[in-house]
């Protein structure tokens, strides 16, 4: 690898403004959780047009926040997707409850609305507005969409489930910023939406999370359970007329806060965000016009919905060329790429605890055998994607 001429997978778009805001911060009285954080949850949740939003330190965090302010308990079932990252399904296992995995449409590496529907008929009964599954007699309780690479998961037909068989629906939005189903933002659907900062994701507070709500119990229940389970953070007491000392904890909460220092990077990111969305579309679009033509090669359609373009997936048929193979070859013409994902049944943890075998969710495990994730973020240069286009041509002819 030639580390002058080598183009990374993802890398963070920050400037000289981002940085002046983190050192005003370190620079003041207020480090951690306080003004700077209060105001990116204000601007965020006017960004997305939702009532409320918690900024967490990752989108994991706001996840188990999210379901434990659904009550989620042991035994309790939730609904979701085999092809993710560890989060979405680990923070589920937090509560002792377990993953109903349900496999996903190939069009898109969403989870499959009519899997979600046939699982509720066929396993599961309705008792006194509970679902339950019939072969464990547990709770099923919510389900979890995620937006593959930014691509909206079908709302309309898991709302309609949801609605049917009484389940929350929590996104796991952590590709979708800003993502659009049928011309409503991601973020202003369901119950709960949580959003990711991550140094990779479209505006980053190097490590970070939103969660957006417009219900004010779940949003009051989340900021309590964020910081130990205390009645009111340091900067709310700090702001209280009572002694600043002072403080109840009502219940066993978590450490979940976000950080003044993170939330002035955000609020400053999230001013360039539909600019860095507009970079990241002339990416997406420069790569669709320059690989349509390779016999071997889909690439990735959202159809009408609007893509955020966290991730740029293409997939390449087994029969003519070796996935594994055409990794290595672009990161010997220094390039890199990635796979997303290795799907979760056949990681050793969930494979083992639930005796899962690859096939049991054949669409999961066909794609993760042929998909490649391209680089696209926003310090791209015209030049870097006219050479990996012109790489992938050579290496696929």
């Amino acid at each position: 690898m030639d580390k002058k001429n080598f183009i990374p997978f993802a890398l963070p778009d920050i400037d000289e403004d981002d940085i002046k805001e983190v050192v005003d911060t370190l620079r003041s009285d207020w480090i951690t959780t306080g003004p700077k954080t209060a105001l990116f949850e204000d601007i965020f949740s006017e960004y997305i047009g939702s009532k409320h939003a918690l900024a967490v330190n990752s989108a994991t965090s706001g996840l188990h926040l999210a379901l434990e302010c659904v009550g989620i308990k042991p035994r309790d079932k939730v609904i979701t997707t085999p092809y993710t990252f560890a989060a979405t399904a680990e923070v589920i296992r937090y509560f002792d409850a377990d993953p109903v995995f349900i496999d996903i449409n190939k069009n898109d590496y969403n989870i499959d609305p009519r899997k979600i529907n046939e699982f509720c008929l066929r396993e599961c009964v309705v008792r006194d507005r509970v679902l339950y599954h019939k072969k464990t007699n547990a709770p099923v309780k919510a389900v979890i969409p995620v937006h593959i690479g930014g691509c909206p998961c079908e709302m309309d037909e898991i709302g309609r489930i949801a609605r049917r068989y009484h389940l929350k629906v929590i996104e796991d939005a952590a590709h979708a910023l800003p993502s659009f189903f049928k011309g409503r933002k991601i973020g202003t659907i369901s119950d709960l939406t949580v959003f990711s900062f991550y140094a990779t994701k479209t505006i980053t507070t190097a490590e970070g999370g939103m969660v957006v709500t417009d219900n004010p119990e779940y949003h009051k229940r989340m900021k309590v359970m964020r910081l130990h389970g205390i009645d009111r953070d340091v900067w709310g007491r700090h702001q209280d007329k009572r002694p600043g000392w002072y403080y109840e904890i009502i219940e066993a909460g978590f450490k979940y806060n976000m950080t003044d220092v993170a939330a002035s990077l955000g609020t400053r990111q999230l001013k360039k965000a539909d600019l860095f969305h507009e970079k990241r579309k002339w990416i997406a679009s420069a790569y669709n016009k320059g690989l349509k033509n390779i016999k071997g090669i889909r690439l990735p359609d959202c159809g009408k919905n609007t893509h955020s373009w966290h991730l740029y997936i293409i997939e390449l048929d087994p029969g003519r060329f070796s996935r594994d193979d055409f990794i290595s070859k672009l990161y010997e013409k220094n390039i890199g790429a990635s796979v997303h994902f290795i799907p979760l049944h056949i990681q050793p943890y969930y494979r083992n605890k639930y005796n899962f075998a690859p096939m049991d969710f054949p669409a999961a495990y066909e794609c993760y055998e042929k998909v490649v994730s391209l680089p696209i973020y926003t310090k791209l240069t015209e030049e870097n994607v006219r050479r990996i286009i012109d790489t992938i041509k050579e290496l696929l002819s």
